[in-house]
């Protein structure tokens, strides 16, 4: 929580008034279930994993508060067989690798034609070796995920992927060589893989990308859709119009196409169990207002 606590103080030295801003440490299990709750809180929004979000909708139904959630995402990264194959890939593992893979968005199952599969791996590859981690005082691009917690779940989903029949690209299970104290993860990438396979349906939140194969469009739409998530999703295409006219198909709240990077004036959110409400934009503040009605009653003038 270094970063809120950093905010905090810099609300403090601008004299932000007492009481508008406050912050509480602690837990989902004891703090956040309080919070979501009070009665007297009216509204909770809720950035998270989905099942930490369904507590939080639980805990703040008795109430009848108002709940807006952004929870997880499993997206899908729509290549067609038109798109400037080795930037698109690359800049797919790039959003997978940042953040040591600890982003909702992360485009982490990569469909490419059937027939471009194997090019596709070893240019997968490629850019995942940029992505060496290491200690972040270093020069090293991915520094470790956030517990030995979370590194077990990880280590745990990238054996599942190589005992279900995945091929394993690059990376794999345990630590990165030389790197034996920190929860670092070896960045890892996958082909060949199905979209029933573990790896294809469960958010990892780390740095492990599956390669996955169609035939058409059609079935790239309905890979793509055939998720219980719908946060995000992404579409490369030589051709505006057809990016664009995927992108309309695919079931998630927030589309990036041909590489376009995050838009903060764009709303933000998802569909299904990836959440509820908006954030970023004009569209963030409706999430925190209440309307009233006055009727019968007469403006001046």
């Amino acid at each position: 929580p270094l970063s809120a606590h950093i905010f905090a103080e810099i609300l403090v030295e601008a004299g932000v008034p007492k009481g508008v801003f406050n912050m509480v440490d602690g837990d989902g299990p004891t703090v956040g279930e309080a919070i979501s709750r009070h009665p007297d809180i009216d509204m909770v929004s809720f950035t998270g994993s989905t099942r930490a979000g369904v507590e939080v909708a639980r805990a703040a139904a008795p109430s009848v508060k108002r709940v807006h959630q952004e929870l997880g995402g499993k997206s899908a990264n729509i290549i067609l067989d038109d798109a400037d194959l080795p930037s698109a890939i690359a800049g797919g593992v790039a959003e997978v690798m940042m953040n040591s893979g600890q982003s909702c968005t992360a485009p982490a199952r990569m469909l490419v034609p059937h027939r471009l599969m194997d090019e596709a791996a070893k240019l997968a590859s490629a850019a995942a070796a940029e992505w060496a981690p290491g200690d972040p005082a270093s020069n090293a691009r991915m520094g470790p995920v956030v517990s030995e917690a979370q590194w077990k779940k990880i280590q745990s989903l990238i054996e599942t992927g190589v005992a279900e029949g995945a091929r394993l690209v690059c990376g794999g299970p345990g630590k990165p060589e030389g790197l034996s104290r920190g929860y670092y993860v070896r960045p890892t990438v996958f082909s060949h893989v199905r979209n029933d396979m573990t790896i294809a349906r469960e958010e990892i939140f780390g740095p492990v990308m599956g390669l996955i194969g169609y035939d058409s469009e059609d079935e790239a739409v309905a890979i793509a859709n055939d998720t219980e998530y719908g946060l995000a999703g992404y579409v490369s295409s030589g051709d505006a119009d057809r990016a664009r006219r995927i992108a309309r198909r695919i079931r998630a709240g927030y589309i990036r196409i041909n590489g376009e990077g995050m838009d903060f004036a764009a709303p933000f959110g998802g569909y299904k169990r990836s959440g509820n409400g908006r954030e970023y934009g004009a569209h963030a503040f409706n999430e925190f207002l209440e309307l009233k009605s006055l009727v019968g009653y007469e403006a001046a003038g």
